[in-house]
């Protein structure tokens, strides 16, 4: 039976590429054109895990995701780093000059923007997904416009490649999170990776305290993001991401925040595949 994994986009995007390098197996994909919908997807039992873009070296975290994954009570039990590479296709025979529209995932244009700011002539429309677009130019055959996508999306879709490599760092990173409805059981001796949210009380000093108790634990932060909560004016919600060496070190640390905090939750205990 094959495993089924809920992707934001389609087939050729960048979120069918990681679910197939993370699971190596046979797998069964939904396509899913938001996050909102593959997190549905997830709840309602009609796949059976998801990937999800958690943040870019680039465009940074995506923080909607965060709190996607908070509110529905999900579990990241993974992560998968995959280098991107963007490129600028279109219907074979165009050029760059015939070019009169972009289209692309937001995040893909902001990855890309030195490129495109050479060509300011050029309308940049955001999209829902980089492959769903390099599709959706072949079936309509829309001459005038491209896509920003993956080299995998240029092929599939029979797309000509007008400019390779356009993302505007070289070395351009996003980091995808595997999420799943209940906690996977991973052996703490590989556990070295936590990703975890906290609230605190207004009050002076109550985050260099959380952050010294972290540092005493022997905790590195990879990552801290705040967040307001919308129910609770000038209050914020913390996101953070830390890595560890061993495991009863994070424990320490976890049974310090649990009293220290007015809320503590774990969002995922996994291991760190960081490049």
């Amino acid at each position: 039976m094959r495993t089924k994994i809920a992707i934001q986009g389609i087939k050729g995007s960048f979120h069918h590429q990681v679910a197939q390098d993370y699971f190596y197996q046979n797998i069964e994909v939904d396509e899913c054109m938001s996050f909102e919908e593959l997190v549905t997807s997830l709840l309602s039992g009609k796949t059976d895990q998801a990937v999800m873009a958690i943040e870019n070296s680039i465009a940074g975290p995506i923080i909607p995701n965060y709190a996607l994954i908070d509110k529905n009570n999900l579990h990241i039990i993974g992560e998968h780093y995959l280098s991107i590479h963007q490129n600028l296709m279109a219907l074979k025979g165009q050029k760059m000059e015939d070019i009169q529209e972009v289209h692309s995932h937001p995040m893909a244009l902001l990855q890309c923007m030195e490129f495109l700011k050479k060509y300011p002539n050029i309308k940049l429309v955001e999209d829902k997904d980089t492959a769903e677009t390099a599709r959706r130019i072949q079936e309509k055959q829309l001459k005038g416009i491209a896509a920003i996508a993956s080299k995998t999306a240029s092929e599939m879709y029979d797309l000509e490649i007008l400019a390779p490599e356009i993302q505007t760092i070289k070395n351009n990173m996003t980091r995808f999170v595997i999420i799943n409805r209940e906690n996977h059981f991973v052996p703490e001796s590989e556990i070295n990776r936590a990703s975890i949210k906290f609230e605190l009380d207004h009050k002076r000093g109550s985050l260099a305290a959380v952050l010294n108790v972290m540092s005493d634990c022997k905790l590195n932060l990879t990552k801290i993001q705040s967040l307001p909560k919308i129910e609770t004016p000038w209050k914020y919600s913390f996101f953070v991401d830390v890595t560890f060496e061993k495991y009863e070190d994070f424990a320490k640390a976890k049974s310090l925040l649990e009293i220290m905090a007015e809320y503590f939750k774990i969002l995922g205990e996994y291991k760190n595949t960081k490049p």
